[in-house]
């Protein structure tokens, strides 16, 4: 509809709704009395804020006020799913999210997935390049600290390594290896990474199902290239 200006649509022929659970949303949501269109309360393509802190610490006082309803409980953001035509009248994921894949299917059944190809930019999140920290972020199954002597190398992973390396530090997003547990303490965990003044990040992709597949999409963006950083830093 011409009643949705391009600021909201970013100039596309579809938006997207959702409705927040949250008491606070739903009591600004009320009070406000029309839909509210609002940016993620970060900088563009930076990490996250899953706390009121993480807002304070980013945009201070560029902000005149916060709503704290607490920590958030998913961590990361929302799934998108387009039913448009694009592509072939079938519903298609176009961001990992709070919602699993799986979760969705057993309701709606098959839903396509982003192709490798397919470079419109269709919803938020969707660049090769996002939710990123200042620190360099590498995605590695296998590289370690001693990879890279004399530098400060940061570890980001699911569970406690089998054995000990040379970390300057490391988070560990859930001992028990719970993908819920690990979302939810994601962002938090790479901002603390981040504030180390860490030489680089080495991040540990988790099982790719269920939420995991979301945490996977958010490492992937964060980090400086896809594939093994074991060529070197720098190159």
């Amino acid at each position: 509809s011409e009643d949705v200006p391009d600021i909201v649509t970013s100039g596309l022929s579809s938006v997207a709704v959702r409705v927040p659970r949250h008491p606070v949303a739903l009591a600004l949501l009320k009070s406000a009395g029309v839909p509210v269109a609002a940016p993620s309360a970060n900088r563009f393509s930076s990490v996250s804020p899953t706390t009121a802190n993480h807002v304070r610490e980013e945009l201070g006082s560029e902000v005149e006020l916060i709503l704290d309803g607490g920590p958030c409980q998913v961590g990361v953001e929302s799934t998108i799913v387009s039913f448009t035509k694009w592509p072939q009248w079938r519903p298609a994921l176009l961001r990992p999210g709070g919602i699993s894949l799986e979760e969705i299917e057993a309701v709606i059944g098959p839903v396509l997935h982003k192709q490798p190809g397919q470079k419109a930019i269709l919803a938020p999140g969707m660049m090769a390049r996002h939710y990123a920290p200042r620190t360099p972020v590498y995605l590695s199954e296998t590289a370690s600290a001693r990879d890279y002597p004399g530098l400060r190398v940061g570890l980001l992973t699911l569970q406690p390594e089998p054995k000990a390396s040379r970390w300057a530090a490391m988070e560990i997003l859930s001992p028990q290896g719970d993908l819920c547990e690990a979302a939810a303490g994601l962002f938090a965990a790479m901002r603390r990474l981040d504030s180390l003044k860490l030489d680089m990040i080495l991040a540990r992709p988790v099982p790719d199902h269920g939420l995991g597949r979301a945490i996977n999409d958010r490492l992937r963006r964060a980090g400086q290239k896809q594939e093994d950083p074991a060529e070197g830093l720098g190159s």
